[in-house]
């Protein structure tokens, strides 16, 4: 085991060692770089997702047909006027003046078109209690909801004139507003908070506020950078706001932590006795390497989504790889060149009654830690199994995950009064605020066969139960398209909106338009879109598990040189993450402990979400495992026994993996506050696995494993020695000498070993 070769090698070691001498030109160039992305992205400017690749099957089908026919369909908007039990029927005359109000208003807005009445439609309840105003936005669907307010304030003042009556606006547009307005005010509620509290337990961990200032400054500049990066590169991959959204989150978690790991090792080494020149050596070729090993395994992990074909999650994985390339590149160059010029500076800003921490007691460490190992390691085979147990516990509920889109209710339940408006509609109208849409496609859409067809598949849609009706046909014969809107019966429901859907699909669709040769017919919509991206993610998941866990298997095997290490670290990462998973559908699906974090009543997983965790998790989870097992590895290689190295591994990356964990899971908590549940369950999911991962995983579950491994930690058969070796054994030992050597020999060895 022990390393022969004196020099630091490696790129970690040599990018460290020409950034500590080259500090001024390493910190221009980054400089330099951050500027110029972010200047070119923003004349470049960022392409998004169209809304014809967001999905597969038949709901990606309908939208190219919609594309291609150059049919502009507009933000449809629905005024619901109602009155309470024994008031005013739809056929009185005070009812009717409400309504005749509500058309004059919002066409008085001059932003609406294709007003139609209840009377004219037919959009009244079966009580007679409940209508519909119909109209369309004017302009662009994908800008409406900048121009519907207006015609909300229209509808606002009627009904302040008929108190009597409830009178309220949804739709496209107006959901539109309402949820880029609460996601706005969700992010900009995450980003304010995310950055303090980020510094403020780096100012707890360092007690010194440049030494806090600088892991948060290299994350926001790895952040801007990435910015102007996704510009460029959204030219060929659109990219959209949920992945920039990601990639914040991400960039400035593994931002933070990359430094963190640096930082601190730099600093124990100080503290251990040695020049600052020689610190720096160390942490680059220790910390720097195992920086290198994580963010290159994230990078790959962020690379599965690549293979969903999807186009969300091609954006989101593109941004994710990119936000965690430049933070790895960052830490590794321009963090050793700062470093060098603040010197002691580092240590400014220091925050009175924190205790500066002793960095050479590291090797005591923490003694909590201490503690747990003691235990741990007297009885390693009890340890992990109850660890084990636990964790398989935890992770139980997720056989049981299911996972669809959520609707508005589900998204932001009752906070929002236009959600109340939303399930009033469904309740009064199944289906009526997110029916399903029929895109018809034919040679002839006026022949006479076409014709009929379309009048049986709206005659069958209602005779089948699949819905109460109306079915609006709406032709264009220029394009020979139809579009036909059937609201669902189940409205709401998914479950039953589903089973309405599989109806039109599987047995009025064949039975009518299914007969006419050279008809194309695909059904989307909300429920539709649902169900389709279910079933193409359920497609991706095998394909992006495999690549995700087999490149991350190599990665650890050539970075390592063991075959036990990297298969351990494989199945302490699965159950890291399906512990998440079961704590996600234990609380948000079953409604355990949902009250406290504000998820009553959702009883389902957002689509993504699963695989988005797997890919997210399986690479943030490395961070700590490789920052760990390389200093493991690190004591092995100066001389120590197996089990003497595990312990002096795992308590002297207590502090740190520690600090690095409170960050992430602080971070990722934030989100877990958000009013959207999407962003919730992302929160809570990603600030449980690193919770568990750094404690449950890393300070119990590995050790143990190790400890009952011993050397077979370290085994590598000989048919796989031939692997490219890329180890880098960057141990201490290389460099100690240059502390003791006169200032001409470690000037002379300093070059040699630097580089």
């Amino acid at each position: 085991m022990r390393n022969r070769d004196t020099r630091v090698r490696g790129i970690a070691a040599r990018a460290g060692g020409w950034s500590a001498r080259h500090r001024w030109a390493a910190v221009g160039i980054w400089v330099l770089f951050v500027v110029l992305v972010m200047g070119l992205g923003s004349a470049a400017g960022r392409v998004d997702v169209k809304d014809s690749d967001q999905m597969g099957g038949e709901t990606h089908t309908a939208a190219r047909i919609v594309e291609e026919a150059g049919i502009e369909e507009p933000a449809g908007e629905s005024v619901l006027i109602q009155s309470g039990d024994g008031g005013p029927k739809a056929t009185d005359a005070g009812f009717r003046a409400a309504v005749t109000a509500v058309v004059e208003a919002v066409e008085g807005t001059g932003q609406v078109t294709g007003v139609t009445t209840p009377y004219e439609a037919g959009t009244i309840s079966k009580d007679g209690r409940s209508a519909l105003v119909r109209f369309d936005m004017r302009g662009e669907a994908d800008t409406a909801g900048d121009r519907v307010e207006p015609v909300l304030n229209a509808v606002a003042d009627v009904q302040k004139e008929h108190e009597s009556l409830r009178i309220e606006e949804i739709g496209g547009a107006s959901m539109m507003k309402t949820f880029d307005d609460a996601f706005g005010d969700d992010f900009k509620k995450a980003e304010y908070s995310a950055v303090p509290v980020a510094l403020g337990i780096l100012l707890v961990a360092f007690g010194a506020l440049v030494a806090a200032l600088v892991p948060v400054a290299l994350a926001i500049t790895a952040i801007v950078a990435t910015m102007g990066l996704m510009a460029l590169v959204s030219h060929v991959q659109p990219m959209s706001e949920t992945a920039n959204s990601v990639m914040l989150l991400v960039g400035l978690a593994v931002g933070v932590d990359y430094c963190l790991f640096y930082l601190r090792r730099e600093r124990e080494e100080r503290a251990a006795g040695r020049d600052a020149q020689t610190a720096l050596r160390i942490a680059a070729a220790t910390s720097g390497r195992a920086i290198v090993v994580s963010g290159v395994t994230v990078c790959v992990a962020m690379a599965g989504m690549l293979f969903t074909g999807i186009a969300e999650f091609e954006a989101m994985g593109l941004a994710s790889l990119m936000v965690v390339a430049v933070a790895m590149v960052g830490s590794v160059t321009v963090l050793p060149a700062l470093l060098s010029l603040l010197g002691e500076r580092v240590e400014k800003g220091r925050v009175p009654f924190l205790r500066r921490r002793r960095e050479g007691g590291a090797a005591e460490g923490s003694r909590f830690w201490t503690a747990v190992l003691d235990r741990v390691l007297a009885r390693p085979l009890l340890a992990a199994a109850v660890a084990t147990g636990a964790l398989l516990a935890v992770a139980a509920p997720a056989i049981g995950m299911k996972t669809e889109n959520l609707t508005l209710d589900q998204e932001f339940g009752d906070s929002l009064p236009i959600v109340q408006t939303y399930n009033r509609v469904n309740e009064a109208f199944p289906g009526g605020s997110d029916p399903a849409e029929v895109v018809v496609r034919a040679d002839d859409i006026n022949a006479p066969e076409v014709r009929a067809a379309l009048a049986g598949f709206r005659e069958r849609a209602v005779s089948s139960g699949a819905s109460r009706g109306p079915v609006d046909i709406t032709v264009h014969d220029g394009q020979n398209v139809a579009l036909v809107y059937v609201p669902l019966v189940g409205g709401s429901d998914q479950d039953k909106a589903g089973e309405s859907l599989v109806t039109l699909r599987d047995e009025v669709r064949p039975a009518t338009l299914g007969k006419v040769d050279g008809v194309e017919a695909p059904i989307t919509g909300q429920v539709a879109g649902s169900k389709d991206f279910n079933d193409q993610l359920v497609g991706s998941v095998l394909p992006v598990f495999a690549f995700v866990v087999a490149f991350a298997f190599l990665l650890m095997l050539l970075s390592f040189r063991s075959l036990t290490v990297a298969l351990t670290s494989i199945v302490l990462n699965l159950l890291s993450v399906g512990a998440a998973y079961g704590i996600l559908v234990a609380v948000f699906q079953h409604g355990w402990g949902a009250s406290l974090v504000g998820a009553e009543g959702v009883g389902a997983i957002i689509t993504w979400l699963p695989l988005f965790l797997f890919v997210i998790l399986f690479g943030l989870s490395m961070d700590y495992h490789v920052f760990v097992v390389s200093r493991i590895r690190e004591a092995r290689l100066r001389g120590r026994n197996t089990a003497d190295a595990i312990r002096h591994g795992v308590v002297t990356t207590a502090g740190v993996v520690t600090s690095a964990a409170v960050i992430m899971v602080a971070v990722f908590a934030i989100f877990g506050t958000l009013s959207m549940q999407s962003m919730k369950q992302m929160g809570v999911g990603l600030a449980a696995a690193v919770l568990i991962d750094a404690t449950v995983i890393r300070g119990v579950l590995l050790p143990a494993v190790m400890s009952l491994l011993g050397e077979r930690n370290w085994y590598l058969p000989k048919w796989l020695h031939r692997l490219p070796d890329l180890t880098h054994d960057e141990s201490p030992d290389a460099v100690a000498p240059a502390v003791r050597d006169d200032e001409g020999e470690r000037g002379e060895r300093g070059e040699r070993v630097g580089v």
